[in-house]
């Protein structure tokens, strides 16, 4: 019986020839990240285990990204508790404003997550970096302060479950489309705790922006991971951006899988999640009535990247937002907000009645920079839409790309470019 691609990642890390699905190993880790929420509460438990101090000062990444720039007193007390703990740690990678960036496409763009690697994260999202063929996922704040102090973490290996990409998508859909896709089909507890492994000869046709959208979100399913070979464009972004060693794992032949689909990706079409889980989804033609919407988020570590940027201001080149809405448009990361700015697309995004903010999360978990009031409807690019989660709890958000998102904010109602 063979391994998959996580399971070898584990064997590796662990000291193992061989693992299986369900067996509980103990493994090296390559990367600890926090964030200004999660690590202030891993700090203080790392000064209860009276530790002298972190493994490993060039493996820990701490990423000041939710209420920052700081939005109140309580948020700047955290930001000040990473950072103190930072510059007393040595600590190698903490961004701090005007560095930062959100923290699942920053770490990327620094070359800290490569291929083969172990990394945990104190946020639900770290399963991004399944994109480049490492395992990564989220843990609690208390597993990430001891992977700070040890370089260790506990796992139960994962089954998985295969997704077999063929096609190439036609205009206007993206990776985002695929994953609600995907959710709509087995649910937001399809994948629990199953790490799900992309393949396929489709792959090619996916951009690494839209393979990290598609990881990043396989915790919407309940996955423990997501995972994508490690082909030539994945390579080829890795040697651009960083300078870490990489290893390259590939499923066995005989690996195991619970359960297997074959998603063509030439028949997708631009999909919605409708409140309140992701997994209430509707392609825009399947969208019969007007659904009036108050605002826009296009950002967040799901859809706040370059390509991003540049289909949302396509979508918004001499047109304007709809009266009365709110377009708030989020750079994941500085780079990003440099490179949008460099093309002119900050100024497509202003002369169509847009704001552009700095890097943060922000609207995404309710925090700051677009909060929704009571019967208000938003429609963002973020992963969430769960119950209050942008704001008040009689409020709606529906997830959708870029495109969908941009396009939506020009009609003021929920709608997909290719009919404006």
């Amino acid at each position: 019986m063979g391994m998959t691609m996580t399971q070898k990642i584990f064997a590796a890390h662990a000291g193992l020839d061989k693992v299986e699905a369900g067996q509980l190993i103990e493994a090296d880790l390559d990367l600890v990240l926090g964030n200004d929420i999660t690590s202030p509460v891993a700090i203080k438990e790392m000064d209860k285990m009276k530790v002298d101090g972190v493994f490993d000062k060039d493996k820990i990444a701490l990423v000041p990204d939710h209420f920052v720039p700081n939005k109140d007193i309580k948020s700047a007390e955290h930001c000040k508790c990473v950072r103190e703990f930072a510059y007393r740690n040595q600590i190698t990678n903490y961004f701090e404003v005007g560095d930062m960036g959100i923290e699942h496409a920053l770490l990327p763009e620094k070359g800290l997550t490569v291929a083969g690697d172990v990394i945990i994260g104190a946020d639900s999202h770290t399963c991004t970096y399944g994109a480049l063929g490492a395992f990564s996922t989220g843990v609690g704040s208390t597993d990430m302060a001891a992977g700070m102090a040890t370089g260790k973490a506990w796992f139960k290996v994962p089954s998985a479950i295969r997704f077999n990409l063929t096609g190439k998508p036609s205009e206007w859909v993206s990776g985002k489309d695929v994953i609600l896709h995907i959710i709509g089909m087995i649910g937001v507890d399809g994948a629990l705790y199953k790490s799900m492994e992309f393949t396929g000869e489709g792959i090619k046709n996916l951009t690494m922006d839209d393979r990290f959208t598609i990881a990043n979100m396989a915790i919407e399913a309940g996955g423990k991971n997501g995972i994508f070979p490690v082909d030539d464009l994945a390579i080829a972004y890795m040697k651009e951006h960083s300078n870490k060693p990489y290893t390259v794992y590939e499923a066995d032949a005989d690996a195991v899988y619970d359960e297997e689909y074959t998603i063509d990706l030439s028949a997708l079409k631009p999909t919605v999640a409708f409140p309140h889980l992701p997994e209430n989804t509707k392609t825009i033609d399947e969208i019969r009535e007007d659904i009036k919407i108050d605002q826009v988020v296009i950002g967040s570590c799901t859809n706040g990247r370059i390509s991003d940027m540049r289909i949302a201001a396509k979508v918004l080149k001499g047109r304007h937002v709809a009266k009365g809405m709110r377009c708030i448009v989020i750079p994941a990361t500085q780079a990003v907000y440099l490179q949008a700015m460099e093309e002119g697309l900050l100024k497509t995004f202003i002369e169509a009645g847009a704001v552009v903010s700095t890097p943060t999360c922000g609207p995404c978990l309710g925090g700051y920079m677009g909060i929704l009031a009571q019967g208000e409807r938003c429609v963002s690019t973020t992963n969430r839409n769960f119950v209050g989660r942008m704001g008040h709890v009689e409020s709606e958000i529906y997830l959708a790309s870029p495109a969908v998102a941009a396009a939506s904010a020009v009609a003021g109602k929920i709608t997909c470019p290719c009919r404006l």
